[in-house]
């Protein structure tokens, strides 16, 4: 059966058709002042995924000490440009993909697709290219938006069975280059899929600041799921709570 674990901030594992596929994996308890508010992934994670995607080289989604917990053998499918820094993990199996191109790999089907977001590793680095994907496996398309803005091609995307969108970061605020909870609604109603999963919140968040800014925490995929009501009313919304999992199958 086809399922999708939230394992918390942009961290997923889906299950498409007997192959699981892990996102922009970020396993540890910190990084940098960010702290994990949300359950431990589980120590056996790592040598599960049959293949991880990492969505662009921002620290967040590229965690080299996690991706150092991976078997070397796992096969990695990463942007153009990147693979310099998925290297230094001790990676053997890297796999290079551009806005797109369409990758296959156990199974299923990956393709590099636009994301509005500056993928550089550091501000003043060289540029590399930040993509979303679209998975199919299983009999299903999936979009993993890693981070993103709205883009104008986003309806072309489609169609669509779950999109795991972002609706929030890991501060009390998010900027350019990223959904908010509106964003996100607005980029629901161009992607009209059957499903729908909020991601990227509750799970990091600086020392101490959860004591004075708690709802940055909580609210934004609730807000999310209210707003997607009114624009989107077809899209069935599903908010899962980070370490939580659920089937894809219809209710």
């Amino acid at each position: 059966m086809d399922r999708l674990a939230y394992i918390g901030h942009a961290t997923t594992m889906l299950r498409l058709g007997g192959t699981s596929i892990l996102t922009d994996p970020l396993l540890g308890r910190r990084l940098g002042p960010l702290r994990r508010q949300a359950p431990q992934p589980a120590p056996e994670l790592p040598e599960i995924p049959d293949v991880v995607l990492v969505s662009h080289a921002h620290r967040d989604h590229l965690d080299l000490p996690s991706l150092r917990r991976l078997p070397s053998s796992t096969p990695l499918i990463v942007p153009r440009g990147a693979s310099r820094w998925v290297a230094k993990a001790g990676a053997d199996r890297i796999r290079e993909i551009g806005r797109g191109e369409t990758i296959s790999v156990d199974g299923v089907e990956v393709t590099g697709v636009e994301a509005a977001h500056d993928g550089r590793r550091d501000r003043w680095g060289t540029e590399i290219e930040a993509l979303g994907y679209v998975i199919s496996g299983g009999g299903k398309r999936v979009y993993f938006a890693g981070d993103t803005d709205l883009f104008e091609d986003m309806s072309d995307l489609g169609p669509l069975d779950v999109a795991l969108l972002p609706v929030w970061g890991w501060g009390h605020s998010v900027g350019a280059g990223h959904l908010d909870p509106a964003r996100a609604a607005e980029a629901l109603e161009r992607l009209r899929p059957r499903l729908a999963v909020p991601i990227h919140w509750g799970t990091f968040y600086p020392a101490g600041l959860r004591r004075l800014r708690p709802e940055a925490l909580t609210d934004p995929p609730h807000e999310f799921a209210r707003l997607a009501g009114k624009l989107a009313p077809e899209v069935e919304v599903r908010v899962l709570e980070p370490g939580s999992e659920m089937t894809l199958e219809d209710r």
